[in-house]
């Protein structure tokens, strides 16, 4: 593959993480109770914990999913990606194990999907993603190379 190629191909990875993570977060924002509710549902995390995760975690993706999309400070954004989608993936995995069928939370409260082993599936694709982004360059007009942060 010549590194033109490799970068495109690093471009439309990161722009499709991105956006997935915009949408995620932004459909989330403005919905704290509901998305606490979906949190707790899973019955993973300490009550106390749970608030302040449904308060934050949509800024923290939109914040991702911009970084991506930018190509700024990618390495660290796909892995931080790449890790905060293993952990969702855990969360769903241990939900279909438990037999708790859930919604999964993903995207706000008018996602209908629930924890399936095909919702796990999907998540480790995504997860593999982040990592061949992080792993990489970052890509085909990202904003890193603009600043020296290319390498």
């Amino acid at each position: 593959m010549t590194p033109r190629v490799a970068g495109v191909l690093v471009l439309l990875l990161r722009l499709v993480l991105g956006a997935i993570f915009i949408v995620a977060g932004v459909s989330k924002i403005g919905h704290a109770i509901e998305f606490a509710q979906q949190i707790a549902a899973f019955r993973l995390l300490p009550q106390p914990v749970i608030a302040p995760m449904a308060l934050a975690l949509p800024f923290l993706e939109v914040l991702l999913g911009g970084y991506l999309v930018l190509g700024l400070f990618t390495r660290i954004s796909a892995w931080i990606s790449a890790a905060l989608l293993l952990a969702f993936d855990g969360a769903i995995a241990s939900a279909v194990v438990r037999g708790l069928t859930l919604s999964c939370g993903c995207f706000g409260p008018n996602d209908k999907s629930v924890t399936t082993w095909g919702e796990v599936g999907r998540d480790a694709i995504f997860v593999l993603l982040a990592v061949i982004v992080a792993l990489r360059p970052p890509g085909a007009l990202a904003l890193d190379r603009k600043i020296g942060n290319a390498s």
